[in-house]
């Protein structure tokens, strides 16, 4: 026998039969994989944009959700000092130039669940190993609107959310929050448009919801958290009608996403 063939497992063996009609390809350069790659070359893995925020409590990504948070709250009037810090966690840095960002998009436009699943897991395993992330009680996926779930067939978020909260050990909870309003895609708009399009965009029940102590909202990219600012005021709204002003506002509401946008 071939000793190239010794040692490899039936999975393997299927996976070299199916490389030869349909070979699979690095997600990043495009390079055909090696028989133990998955989705991304090892060449392009090593270089992977990782953002390690989930280390860190007042990262980048942290310190502009609680900014957009702490200015919604400052709009309405509201004294919101004993709301906790949020957390915030990224797999990855995001630019537009970089071939990195398929990661994101193979997910969100080309249906690649499998891929989206290997990279969020990847995530999922950064948020399990940090002590900020390890009370978390529930994952929450930013909802889409009906119409469009209906269109695309699926919600990128909640394919990610799945997969992290099996790392976290944790349930996902879809039912909590929903998407009342149809809006713009984020994509298409200035940075000071994209709080406004979404605002009131979300309605949440926590009605149903035992005692927690943190909840994980999670979305595919981080850009300015005009969307993750939406969903985290109309969860907090709903948690202190469930709980009550004083014990919902200590709830922490963090998230997690795939890529951020930006730079190392």
């Amino acid at each position: 026998m071939d000793r190239r063939l010794m040692g490899i497992s039936v999975a393997e063996a299927l996976r070299v039969v199916a490389d030869i009609a349909m070979p699979r390809t690095c997600v990043v350069c495009g390079r055909k994989l090696l028989l133990r790659e998955r989705h991304i070359c090892t060449e392009c893995e090593i270089g992977l944009p990782l953002t390690y925020f989930s280390r860190q409590r007042d990262n980048p990504m942290a310190m502009a959700f609680n900014s957009m948070i702490q200015s919604e709250i400052d709009s309405a009037g509201e004294d919101a000092s004993y709301e906790p810090f949020s957390y915030a966690g990224s797999l990855l840095f995001y630019s537009g130039s970089s071939p990195y960002k398929n990661i994101p998009r193979r997910l969100k436009y080309g249906r690649d669940f499998s891929e989206g699943r290997h990279f969020a897991a990847m995530l999922g395993r950064e948020l399990a190993a940090s002590p900020l992330f390890a009370d978390v009680d529930a994952v929450v996926p930013v909802p889409l609107h009906r119409a469009r779930k209906w269109r695309r067939g699926y919600n990128q978020a909640e394919v990610i959310a799945r997969a992290v909260a099996k790392e976290l050990g944790v349930p996902v909870n879809t039912s909590l929050l929903r998407r009342v309003r149809k809006t713009k895609t984020q994509t298409r708009l200035h940075r000071s448009q994209r709080y406004a399009n979404v605002k009131s965009a979300f309605m949440a029940d926590c009605s149903p919801l035992g005692a927690c102590r943190h909840l994980l909202l999670i979305d595919d990219v981080f850009t300015t958290g005009a969307t993750l600012c939406a969903c985290e005021r109309a969860l907090r709204a709903a948690l202190c009608k469930r709980f009550g002003r004083e014990e919902g506002c200590r709830i922490r509401i963090s998230a997690a996403t795939l890529s951020f946008v930006g730079r190392p």
